[in-house]
Order: structure tokens, then sequence, then C-alpha cells
């Protein structure tokens, strides 16, 4: 099927399917559909590392490219519990604007919220404290938290 866009905004292209008698429709809303799954895929590869893991082995790949793609849930699912002005926050360049967060951005709030954590920082200490508990000022937390 050739897929054009009457305004001539997009180039035209070709969706291909295996199934001749498979509805236009259908087939359009599966390519729509697997646009999630590639980006999912490439946030994934670019900011927790799945195909460039140094294990030796196939088995111990196996193992660890289900591990992160569970951490890329956990982490969506962390941010989206975030508050909206934590979970709102985009790093973005002057010539780049995003008008949502990325992965990236949901990855920096999360770290941002760990690290700021009270609870986080220490164990308890049974004795009184001699020294003040340093405590990582909010815009090197931030700044950490993009370049981690």
């Amino acid at each position: 099927m050739l897929v054009r866009d009457p305004a001539q905004r997009f180039e035209a292209q070709a969706l291909l399917c295996t199934d001749l008698a498979c509805d236009p429709t259908q087939v359009v809303s599966w390519f729509v559909r697997r646009w999630s799954v590639e980006v999912t895929f490439q946030e994934v590869r670019a900011h927790l590392g799945v195909e460039t893991q140094r294990q030796w082995s196939d088995t111990a790949i196996a193992r660890t490219t289900p591990c992160l793609l569970a951490l890329f849930s956990i982490v969506t699912l962390l941010a989206a519990q975030l508050p909206a002005r934590q979970r709102q926050r985009i790093a973005a360049a002057a010539w780049y604007p995003k008008p949502r967060p990325t992965f990236a951005d949901a990855l920096a709030a999360v770290r941002y919220a760990i690290w700021r954590e009270r609870t986080l920082a220490t164990s308890p200490r049974r004795c009184a404290r001699t020294k003040p508990r340093f405590r990582l000022p909010a815009p090197w937390a931030y700044a950490l938290c993009h370049a981690a």
C-alpha cells in the first residue's frame, strides 16, 4: 500500500503486509502502533545500555536485556508518580524546543527525586551528630541527574 500526504508535507511511504486480505486501515494502525515500540527500544539503547552490555555469554545478555526493559518501565512508572512540577521539568536547548518530557527527562526527574530523598541519604545514627549532614545543593543535583 502507498500512503501519501494530501498536503505534501511528508514523502510518500510504502507499507507492506504479507496478508493480502487485510484492510488498509488495519495496516496503517499497525504501523502507527509500532512507532511507540521503536521509540522505546531507541530510548533503552540510548539511556540504559541495551545492546552495549559487556557480558561474555549469550545467556548473560539474555538475562540482562529483560531487566533493562523492566527498568525502563519502572522509571516510567516512578516518573508518573512524581508531582506534576517535577515530572514536567524539561531539559531543552534554545534551538530545540520540546513540547513534552522525553525518557531522558523522566530518568533525570526520578534520579533527582531519589538523590534528594532524606531517608536514602544515610543510615539513621543512634548518637548525636557532631557535624552537619551534607545535602547535595539543588542546582548540582539537577545538573548531575542529566549528566549521569
